[in-house]
């Protein structure tokens, strides 16, 4: 079981939660969870979020691999260039 923390513009999707527990093996697996879990979670998983998993920012890479103590946060996307 995994512990994501949110961050605060998610928590209102997430019924108020700042953290949540999800069964999952990778980053894919996670977000696929969540958005079936909080559906209002849809849109900003897609568009607008990050996952960083002990302290390593992924984008777009879902295949990254969770344990049970990985620290995951999602956080907003910014944009750079």
């Amino acid at each position: 079981m995994v512990t994501v923390s949110l961050w605060a513009g998610l928590v209102p999707l997430a019924e108020n939660q700042k953290t949540v527990e999800v069964e999952a093996r990778d980053i894919r697996e996670l977000l696929a969870k969540l958005t079936k879990r909080f559906s209002g979670l849809r849109d900003p998983i897609k568009n607008d979020v990050a996952v960083v998993v002990d302290g390593v920012i992924y984008r777009n890479d879902r295949s990254v691999k969770l344990m049970d103590d990985s620290e995951v946060l999602l956080v907003r996307r910014i944009a750079g260039g």
